[in-house]
Parts: structure tokens; C-alpha cells; sequence
């Protein structure tokens, strides 16, 4: 693309920056992976995770983007220094992003569906189990969500991305707010809120430490370009650390918002807290259907459940459009009909793992799903991470002069000097041993 296109204001790059941050991974991965790895010991080190490799991560990311000015499929062969050999990471990036959409986008076809049953108070029968195993609802609601996005994203930056991003994500603030005052007035709400926000160290564990990274990158989608895309969009007004403080702040509000939401009604309704991917859906719909007002609660907390979806499958969807656009030059109405086209048949491997396409790849029951988001978040997060730690600070791709004097350019939060071995060594040291750990012990049958 000779013409680069640009937001039209700050606001819509933190929008879309937060949109692609804010998400499943905040309001539906998030809280049962802290059900499941002991509430307040989770989030103590899940937040020093965001402090330490996230804010880190982030801010390289961004700066990738904006020094190289075009997509990340093309920015590391345009930054690498002549001789050494990661111009190629870039096409793992596209492929890591519809990875992502390969299982994200039924997901997010799941939430569409819990909330139009409760929209139409047809939600005393939704049962989860039940759901999957009807390939006609997991391919029909995920075509939706594809055609959604992409039917969005055919119209130019500002139009339509930025847009519809920054009135989704307002109102995903708003809804939340409102949500979690309700889940406070609950008489399970004491109890809820000690399991979520007091810590129990002796709960600490690798398997714990492991999640809460991989969890940090999911929700902040680093090391596949996600970020790097916005930040090839925005101007050189701000400096780059302290719009990804912002970010994270944003994002972590979210994921906090929606602990807070979802645990005090747990222990008022007598729900397991630990029970998994289900637990929005199954668990919630009950909790929710069991209050006064049930079908309006419902409908506002799936619909905040749907722009906090959506602002990601947008935002990702653009990333892979934009790469896909580099690569062949189409235009964007184009683009999107050939990405949607893609996506869809990717994703309906998820849509039909749990009914037609029987296919365990580890252990008993798991299915397409996990597959996908072991290569994404197992994997492609956590080694796309250490590639651009690496790539932005030593001598084969920026460099730690070049890369402090792109993201300290504008005004705002700084990358100091003292910050040097953080970002060169102690960042991608942390991140191989933990992804090394997490391969040993993950249960592979």
C-alpha cells in the first residue's frame, strides 16, 4: 500500500489498541483461568506478569510498528540489519492471527447466541453441552461474526474500524460498570470477592506462573503483530511507553471488572468457581437466569460480552487484512471477501470438533479448540514475544539506540536509559525459561 492510512485521533488508536487487548481473553479466559489457579494468588502474579514482560512487550511491539510503517508480515524484513535471517517471522504472525480467528471467531459466535436466547427470554433451556453439539448454531453464528468483521473492515480505516471500535467500547464500559455495582449487591458478594482479590501464596506454583504469562500475552495478543498494526497507524505525537501503560491499564480494568462481576454471583448461586471454559456460559446463563429481571441482565451481560468480542475479532481480522493487502496489493473490499472466505473454512474445524470432526490432539476430550489456541497461546505468543525482544534490541533488527529514540519520540512516558537490561535481557530470559517450563510439564495426554 503506497499510502499508508492513518487514524483520525488518539482516542481511536487507544480504542483499537484496547478493542484488540480487550476480550475473550478478559471476560471469558480470564476469569476461570483465576478460578482454576487460585483466585487471588492468579492475579498477583498475572499483574507482575503485565508489569514486567507485558508493559515491555507492548512498547517494543508498537514501536516495530510504527518504525517500519507497514504490517508485520512485511516489518521485520524492513527493520532486520543485512545478513541475519528473521525477515521471515512475519509470516508466522499472519499465520498465528488466523490461528487465533480459527477458534475466536466461534467463541465469539457462542456469545452472539446466549445473547440474542436471552434478548428473546428463550434462555431457561440453553444449555452449553447442548449448543455444541448443533453444528447448524456453531457454523451459523460464527459465519456471522466472520461476515460482521469483514463487512466492517471493507470500509476505510476511519469509517469504519475506528468508528464502530470507539462506540463499541465505550458502551462495553458502561455495561460493565453497571454489571459488577449489581454482582456487589449480591449476598454471595463477601465471599466472592475474598476468593478473587485475597491472595494465598502457598497456591503459587509453575503451573500457575506459566498460566499467568500466557494469559498476560493472550489478553494483550503480543508477539503476533496484533499491536504492531496500530502502531504503523499512529502518528509520532505520543511517546509509545506511555500509551502502552494505557493500554494495560485499560485492559486490566476489563479483566478486573469482569472477576468482579462473575465471582460474587458465583458464591451467591453456589457455582464451582473452577469450572473452566464453561464457566461464562453454563454457569453465568444459570446465575443470570435465576435473578429478578434475569432476561435484561442477561441480555446486557452478553451484549457487553459481544462488543468485548468483537472489538477483538475486528481488530485481529484488520491485522490479517492488512498483511494480506501488503502481500498482493488488493484493495480492501477485496481483501476482506478472500480473508472471510479463509477464516470461515479455518474456523469451522473448531465449529464441528465438537460434533462431526471428533479429533483429540491431547488429552482425553479436547478438541480442534485446544489444538488452535495451543499453537497461538502456547506457542506463537510466547515465541513471538522473544522474537521482538530480541529483534528491537539487539544489533540484528533496531537496536536499543534506535528503538529508545522511535518510542520516546512525542510526549509521555519515556523508556529510560536505566531500563537497558530489563528490555534486552531480563525480559526474553523470563520469557524462554517460562515457555520451556510450560512445555515440560504440559499434560500432552
Amino acid at each position: 500500500m503506497d499510502n499508508r492510512e492513518r487514524l483520525g485521533s488518539r482516542l481511536g488508536f487507544l480504542m483499537l489498541s484496547a478493542g484488540c487487548a480487550i476480550g475473550c481473553g478478559n471476560v471469558w479466559k480470564f476469569p476461570w483461568m483465576c478460578g482454576q489457579n487460585g483466585g487471588g494468588s492468579f492475579m498477583v502474579v498475572y499483574v507482575l506478569c503485565l508489569i514486567i514482560l507485558g508493559l515491555p512487550v507492548l512498547t517494543m511491539e508498537f514501536t516495530l510498528g510504527r518504525a517500519a510503517q507497514t504490517s508485520p508480515v512485511r516489518m521485520f524484513r524492513k527493520l532486520e540489519r543485512p545478513g541475519t535471517k528473521l525477515g521471515g517471522w512475519g509470516y508466522v504472525c499472519l499465520l498465528a492471527n488466523i490461528g487465533l480467528m480459527a477458534f475466536y471467531t466461534v467463541v465469539t459466535g457462542w456469545i452472539i447466541y446466549y445473547f440474542v436466547k436471552f434478548l428473546l427470554g428463550s434462555y431457561e433451556s440453553l444449555s452449553f453441552g447442548a449448543m455444541l453439539s448443533r453444528p447448524s448454531i456453531n457454523l451459523g453464528y460464527m459465519l456471522f461474526a466472520v461476515v460482521a468483521a469483514f463487512l466492517i473492515l471493507s470500509f476505510d480505516l476511519q469509517k469504519g474500524l475506528e468508528r464502530v471500535t470507539k462506540i463499541m467500547m465505550i458502551a462495553l464500559f458502561a455495561l460493565m460498570v453497571i454489571l459488577a455495582f449489581n454482582s456487589f449487591l449480591l449476598p454471595g458478594a463477601k465471599e466472592g470477592l475474598a476468593f478473587y482479590l485475597v491472595p494465598d501464596f502457598s497456591k503459587i506454583n509453575g503451573s500457575v506462573v506459566v498460566a499467568a504469562m500466557n494469559q498476560a500475552f493472550f489478553t494483550l495478543s503480543l508477539g503476533i503483530g496484533s499491536m504492531a498494526i496500530f502502531g504503523s497507524y499512529i502518528g509520532k505525537d505520543r511517546s509509545l511507553m506511555g500509551e502502552s501503560v494505557n493500554v494495560i491499564c485499560l485492559d486490566t480494568v476489563v479483566a478486573v471488572l469482569a472477576g468482579l462481576i462473575m465471582f460474587p454471583a458465583c458464591f451467591t448461586f453456589g457455582v464451582e468457581v473452577n469450572a473452566g471454559p464453561s464457566l461464562l456460559f453454563d454457569t453465568m446463563a444459570q446465575v443470570l437466569g435465576h435473578m429478578r429481571g434475569g432476561r435484561w441482565w442477561g441480555s446486557l451481560f452478553f451484549l457487553f460480552m459481544v462488543f468485548a468480542a468483537m472489538s477483538t475479532v475486528l481488530a485481529v481480522c484488520e491485522n490479517i487484512l492488512a498483511m494480506v493487502r501488503d502481500l498482493t496489493g488488493w484493495s480492501r473490499p477485496k481483501g476482506s471477501v478472500v480473508c472471510a472466505i479463509v477464516i470461515f473454512l479455518l474456523a469451522t474445524t473448531t465449529a464441528l470438533g465438537f460434533n462431526v470432526i471428533h479429533f483429540q490432539p491431547f488429552a482425553e476430550g479436547s478438541t480442534w479448540l485446544d489444538l488452535w489456541d495451543f499453537f497461538v497461546s502456547n506457542n506463537a505468543l510466547p515465541l513471538g514475544s522473544l522474537v521482538i525482544a530480541v529483534f528491537c534490541c539487539s544489533s540484528i533488527g533496531l537496536g536499543w539506540d534506535k528503538f529508545m529514540a522511535e518510542a520516546n519520540e512525542g510526549s509521555g512516558m519515556k523508556v529510560q536509559q536505566w531500563m537497558r537490561p530489563l528490555f534486552k535481557w531480563v525480559v526474553p530470559l523470563v520469557i524462554a525459561f517460562i515457555y520451556i517450563y510450560g512445555l515440560i510439564t504440559f499434560k500432552w495426554r
